[in-house]
């Protein structure tokens, strides 16, 4: 006869005695990429939310994560996207919002709800719809995580600098620290993957792989080294070989181990 593992029967006992849950995970690409692992060029095998429910086997996940979308565009078409009543909600959106230049707005765009032209309105219209489905569920918010150069493993025509300087007189932390506004005016749970979570950019990724300007051979540039040093995408190798992976595995979307690390801080935050 086969024993089972004390960790596996508790896990057991814990998923036969709690009351099922419903979490529905509204987010961007970060969420999205759970569920589509190949399109990381197989470089995650989990995302977070498998790693929660892998922790917390009573409740049944709901992915509504949007490639490349904003907090806007989640606002703009909330209508629109299926969402049903759940007993937990979270919402991790923001560094689309950064990149795109849309304005954070302030509490008074929140509490006025000004509608989803800045985040903070955008973030009052998903809010009041999470409550109209289910006034009850607690709702976990998430803001984004520091990021360093983005270039896409299937495209690296598709880059972006990091988040160690502004984009259109915003930084990244600027839109962490509104949905914390938001979060602390509203009473509501923030997971801070911005300020808490250890994923900084000095190890968001081991090295960026570029041509030397000085000697035009490839070489192994750290943070902040990397940081001006030219990109060709036209001609340069991808620059974040397999090795280069850390909490990243592309500058901005989490390796393995950076889910590991939003899934941790989330389960924490269920849990309590």
């Amino acid at each position: 006869m086969k024993l089972i593992s004390i960790a596996a029967l508790c896990v057991l006992l814990t998923a036969c005695t709690k009351e099922k849950m419903k979490w529905v995970a509204i987010g961007d690409s970060i969420t999205y990429l759970n569920d589509h692992t190949d399109e990381t060029g197989n470089r995650v095998t989990k995302g977070y939310m498998t790693r929660v429910v892998e922790q917390l086997p009573h409740i049944e996940r709901i992915n509504k994560g949007f490639n490349g979308w904003t907090a806007t565009d989640v606002a703009g078409k909330i209508d629109n996207l299926g969402l049903s009543q759940a007993d937990l909600y979270t919402v991790f959106l923001g560094t689309n919002d950064w990149w795109r230049g849309v304005p954070t707005g302030t509490l008074n765009d929140y509490k006025k709800n000004t509608g989803d032209t800045t985040l903070s309105g955008a973030f009052r219209i998903i809010i009041d719809k999470l409550r109209d489905l289910n006034a009850d569920a607690p709702i976990i918010l998430i803001t984004p995580i520091q990021r360093v150069d983005f270039v896409y493993i299937a495209d690296m025509k598709n880059n972006a600098y990091g988040s160690y300087k502004e984009k259109n007189g915003q930084l990244l932390s600027d839109f962490a620290d509104a949905i914390l506004e938001i979060g602390k005016y509203e009473n509501l749970e923030v997971v801070d993957l911005y300020h808490e979570s250890g994923m900084t950019h000095e190890n968001l990724v081991r090295f960026k792989r570029l041509k030397d300007p000085a000697t035009g051979d490839y070489k192994n540039f750290p943070y902040p080294d990397f940081i001006n040093v030219p990109f060709n995408p036209e001609t340069d190798e991808y620059p974040y070989p397999p090795e280069a992976v850390h909490m990243t595995y592309d500058g901005l979307h989490p390796s393995d181990e950076g889910y590991e690390v939003i899934a941790r801080m989330l389960v924490d935050d269920i849990k309590d």
